[in-house]
């Protein structure tokens, strides 16, 4: 009866028999919840450890990204200029070639010429040895 009458007024016992405010069962389920809390705070310490490592990685794997991404930029624009080296050198080839055959056409005009101011030459010397 003393007992109704302290929970009526929001006192309580506890186990040891002590003078409580809180019920001794709101008291327990405050200790597990305040257990349950630890457990979850400790548990989201963990998680952000490895969300920062993953986060971590990920900017390392990002980085090595960019980097073969700049390499592989550069190693096109070397391909790039090549071709365009090998291009230019193409064309100074075929310029070559074709000067090498205006070159023949020369001689074999050249050649023709000489053979031409030789007939004319013996002619001439003969025109002049006759009279």
């Amino acid at each position: 009866m003393a007992k109704d009458i302290l929970g009526e007024a929001g006192l309580h016992f506890d186990e040891l028999n002590k003078l409580r405010v809180l019920d001794p069962e709101v008291t327990q389920q405050i200790i597990e919840l305040k257990e349950k809390c630890k457990d979850f705070v400790d548990k989201i310490g963990q998680f952000q450890k490895i969300v920062g490592g993953l986060i971590e990685l990920v900017d390392q794997l990002a980085k090595e990204a960019e980097n073969e991404k700049m390499k592989a930029t550069g190693a096109r624009n070397l391909l790039k200029s090549i071709a365009k080296q090998r291009e230019a050198q193409q064309q100074q080839l075929q310029a070559l070639v074709a000067e090498k055959m205006q070159l023949a056409r020369y001689r074999v005009e050249y050649e023709a010429l000489c053979k031409v101011e030789a007939e004319q030459n013996e002619f001439i010397d003969q025109f002049i040895f006759q009279k």
